[in-house]
């Protein structure tokens, strides 16, 4: 029988960093996920890429990963967004003394630096691949049989397996879904020109078109959201097919296209769990909540939940309380539920208005960015969330230890 302080299942983005935060600060992690890691690192595996907010980077500080990353991510110092290719719209800038808005990591790199980080940890122990085949949670603690006959014991579980995560359905939590009816086409292009670290959220009546900056200068990732019965059509398009279409859908700005690499779609949906916690259990990132990539603040979301449950376990170990104190999970509810719950509104919010079409629909848009323009404390507002600093920020999003 092996103990932990917390047995995290689910060894992701989320599972991994919420492993090193404990460890650095003292409590012991062991993170069950079936997946096989050597498959997980292939560049086929995913080929999505994150704009890590600049608070979420702060912790990847704080815990000692960001310098594992030195030279790889690209900073983002612009952010602009428009209603097609009108002219107007918002363009958030970063002042030059400044942290960037965000860092463009390849999901890929970011999970194999979590992974080799967490390998390193004393305090984090990997079980990968191996599957959870009986979990008991009761008032005498948690039990976890896996499937080759180990047994791990801990005070607390934390769900993080993702969007189908078999521990928030074990629990009977219920969760509110619905899909878009659209799916994201993932690609990494070449273009002529620089794109200076500037972002682009374009809205077209078909879907938004995000163009996100990535190292050299003349290499980024798209995101393109297209109707779903057309995304197996655009998916198989022929190379130079595929790169006009895009280069299009640029409006030229950024001069010929070419495709850099592979090719990936993926459904949009939306889920949030109606709570966050259960008896000796909290849930995390997409585990509680999955949104529209609309935004860009998926990863992010996820990123608050482990920096917030981080501090609430460690100061708890610090009281000599038990961490799977109701108290403490409650605690950690009332810090996430409500800004969970408010950015995956907004963003759903966001997809429906901008899904809306028409020329009267698209003129109120360009007028209600033009109004977030000309309005500073407004516009400092929607900096901030896409930054990652607005509401009570847990430490490690501050780039302070706990």
């Amino acid at each position: 029988m092996e103990r932990s302080d917390v047995i995290i299942l689910g060894g992701g983005l989320i599972g991994l960093t919420l492993s090193i935060a404990l460890a650095r600060h003292g409590l012991s992690a062991t993170v069950v996920d079936p997946a096989d890691p050597e498959k997980i690192a292939a560049p086929a595996f995913d080929g999505r890429a994150t704009a890590i907010a600049s608070a979420s980077w702060r912790m990847l500080e704080a815990i000692g990963v960001a310098d594992r990353l030195d030279g790889e991510g690209c900073p983002i110092r612009s952010i602009r967004v428009s209603e097609g290719l009108e002219p107007g719209g918002i363009v958030f800038d970063a002042a030059e003394d400044d942290d960037p808005l965000a860092i463009m990591v390849e999901n890929r790199r970011l999970r194999a630096v979590l992974h080799e980080a967490a390998g390193e940890a004393k305090l984090v122990t990997l079980k990968m691949p191996a599957c959870a085949a009986d979990v008991v949670r009761d008032s005498a603690g948690v039990r976890v049989a896996l499937d080759d006959g180990r047994v791990l014991t801990a005070p607390l579980l934390v769900g993080a397996e993702g969007r189908s995560s078999p521990t928030r359905e074990a629990a009977a939590i219920p969760v509110a879904r619905w899909h878009y009816d659209h799916s994201a086409i993932v690609v990494t292009v070449d273009h002529e020109r620089q794109h200076e670290n500037t972002a682009y959220e374009i809205f077209y009546p078909t879907g938004p078109f995000a163009i996100l900056p990535m190292l050299p200068g003349t290499r980024s990732a798209i995101v393109w959201s297209v109707p779903a019965p057309d995304a197996a059509a655009v998916i198989d398009l022929p190379d130079r097919a595929m790169a006009a279409e895009i280069e299009k859908r640029m409006g030229g700005f950024l001069g010929k296209v070419t495709l850099a690499g592979a090719r990936w779609t993926y459904p949009l949906g939306f889920h949030h769990a109606a709570k966050m916690t259960g008896e000796r259990l909290a849930l995390a990132g997409d585990a509680a909540h999955g949104i529209h990539p609309i935004a860009g603040q998926g990863l992010n979301l996820g990123m608050r939940d482990a920096a917030a449950l981080a501090q609430v376990l460690v100061e708890g170990a610090r009281l000599g309380m038990d961490l799977g104190d109701v108290q403490l999970l409650a605690r950690y509810e009332r810090w996430r539920s409500l800004d969970t719950f408010m950015v995956a509104a907004a963003t759903d919010g966001l997809t429906r208005i901008y899904g809306v079409p028409g020329r009267a629909a698209s003129a109120v848009r360009r007028f209600g960015m033009g109004l977030v323009q000309r309005i500073g404390p407004l516009k400092d507002q929607f900096m901030a969330e896409a930054r990652g600093e607005s509401g009570d920020l847990p430490l490690l999003l501050r780039g302070l230890q706990i």
